[in-house]
């Protein structure tokens, strides 16, 4: 498809991103292309909320005429105390990160662990759903990802952090989350979520067919994922949800092994998907287009 003029008149739907700071999002560039590919009559703008005006925002959404927003760091958790109702997904996961605005009220929900899973989905068979997985980091993504791989049948999922306090508690959250029995979410109920200590990490990872970094580590600015690969199975898959820089320390010392990676440009891609959806009404397509857009801008350093 042809990208379209972007038209902006007095019907147009407006959404956006909440966050604080929330100059560095991606999404803004993002949807907005999507509303020039298919000549939507609308406008995606970031908005600068500090945490104290998190719930007044928020219940602005409605009043100013927003079909919704996206909500990014630090909100995740705090907004879904503050929204009207909550999709069952997004209360295992414990956070939302999409506002939908209907009849006055605000839905909240989680487009994470469909990001997540339909970025690993791309690697094929690569991707050994079934097969144990190490989860590092024990913060807002990991728990996120943690559902996911649940949801993909992941019985023997393993939580390591440097902090090993978090990690029990993560872990120990996550398995009553995905064990209720009023869930019908998860497809395979047995699995089985186990904290790992930080100085167990490499050895977590010999029978493991999925690598994840959630941390920040590896980031721009940021030391790189302190973790040995030796032990990883020659076949496993490695995927880190940093991308700044796209290829971050630990997926190029993944691909130097030859194991097959997944970059998290893919999440941020497909993460916005579905409000998308819900609020301009057309499901967009991920292409090589909206990757290599966002890839320049993350290329170019802009902040």
């Amino acid at each position: 498809m042809t990208e379209q003029n972007q038209t902006i008149t007095g019907k147009a739907i407006i959404a956006g991103v909440m966050g604080w700071p929330v100059a560095h999002s991606r999404s803004p560039l993002l949807h907005n292309y999507w509303l020039r590919r298919y000549g939507i009559n609308g406008a995606y703008v970031p908005l600068a909320v500090d945490p104290v005006g998190l719930p007044s925002a928020l219940r602005a959404l409605s009043a100013l005429g927003f079909a919704g927003c996206n909500i990014t760091v630090p909100h995740k958790e705090s907004a879904l105390a503050l929204v009207d109702s909550v999709d069952a997904l997004a209360k295992k996961v414990g956070a939302i990160n999409t506002v939908i605005v209907k009849d006055g009220k605000l839905i909240g929900s989680n487009t994470d662990v469909y990001g997540f899973t339909t970025n690993l989905e791309t690697a094929g068979k690569a991707w050994n759903k079934k097969k144990p997985a190490l989860v590092v980091g024990a913060g807002g993504a990991a728990r996120a990802v943690i559902i996911a791989l649940a949801q993909s049948g992941c019985s023997d999922i393993r939580i390591t952090n440097r902090t090993n306090d978090r990690a029990i508690a993560l872990a120990k959250e996550m398995n009553e989350a995905i064990k209720e029995k009023s869930s019908s979410l998860i497809s395979r109920p047995s699995s089985l979520i186990t904290p790992v200590a930080w100085q167990d990490r490499d050895d977590a990872m010999r029978d493991c067919a999925t690598l994840i970094n959630t941390t920040t580590q590896g980031m721009q600015g940021q030391p790189p994922l302190d973790i040995n690969l030796r032990a990883l199975d020659d076949h496993a898959l490695v995927t880190d949800l940093v991308y700044t820089p796209l290829l971050t320390p630990l997926l190029i010392e993944a691909r130097r092994r030859n194991h097959p990676i997944v970059d998290g440009l893919g999440m941020l891609l497909h993460q916005a998907v579905p409000g998308f959806h819900a609020w301009y009404g057309v499901k967009p397509e991920v292409d090589e287009t909206a990757r290599q857009l966002l890839l320049a801008d993350i290329t170019k350093g802009v902040a």
